[in-house]
């Protein structure tokens, strides 16, 4: 890996995800917010479907790794219908490294679903370990092997609702939002994004693939470019809100 922004040189991501801490900027009203997305060269968020495809290897090392460093990380119920997640924090070395650094070992897996429209057969909620919340308008879920609990929310789930109550009630210090792009979208609208991680994986897919925001705004949201890092032809870029 090669730092390009700030101080080129080479670097490794263990150093790099070492001098990052979002949980010491925890808001009184919500957590600190960090999204992790990835786009083909021309704008596309996935490739039938799943972002997984579009990922390389050095690109799967940085999202697991950036995950040890939050205390919960959140996807909406398209992203988990698509990607059919597992355990957050799947390596028994990541878990480690978060208990050395006063974490829990496994990190909230957090989902927005109103309609619990989810892949209840899905590692995540078969294998037994960590704890998954799910913002919803339903009453009731299946019985899983992972402990699940419902926040049953009225109407439109408000993502500045969800993450008040994950400050506030969870104790939430800082999230890690995966997407979708919809999910991705009513935050930047809300304001509510101070870390934007993007990877931009060179390809062309073209075709009419969901892009990483698809939502409306209400003005442009800008961002500023904090850091930027190359390996295996992938770039790991690092905004902060404006």
């Amino acid at each position: 890996m090669r730092r390009l922004i700030p101080d080129p040189g080479p670097t490794d991501l263990q150093s790099e995800l070492e001098a990052y801490h979002p949980i010491e900027n925890a808001l009184e009203d919500r957590p600190w917010v960090a999204a992790n997305m990835i786009s083909t060269l021309d704008g596309r968020a996935s490739i039938s479907g799943r972002s997984k495809q579009l990922g390389s290897e050095a690109d799967t090392e940085h999202l697991l790794g950036l995950r040890t460093r939050f205390d919960a990380v959140m996807i909406g119920g398209g992203t988990m219908r698509a990607e059919r997640y597992g355990r957050i924090i799947s390596r028994p070395e990541h878990r480690e490294s978060r208990i050395r650094d006063g974490l829990e070992p496994d990190a909230l897996a957090v989902i927005v679903s109103g309609d619990l429209d989810l892949p209840w057969d899905a590692p995540l909620f078969t294998n037994g370990n960590g704890r998954v919340l799910i913002f919803t308008r339903k009453h009731s879920a299946p019985e899983t092997e992972t402990p699940v609990e419902l926040v049953v929310m009225e109407g439109l789930i408000d993502s500045a609702d969800v993450l008040n109550h994950l400050r506030r009630k969870e104790g939430v210090r800082a999230v890690l939002c995966e997407g979708g792009p919809t999910l991705f979208g009513q935050l930047v609208a809300g304001g509510m994004v101070d870390d934007f991680f993007l990877t931009i994986t060179p390809v062309v897919t073209g075709g009419d693939a969901p892009r990483i925001l698809e939502t409306n705004l209400p003005d442009i949201a800008r961002f500023r470019l904090a850091t930027l890092s190359e390996a295996d032809g992938d770039l790991f870029a690092r905004y902060v809100q404006d």
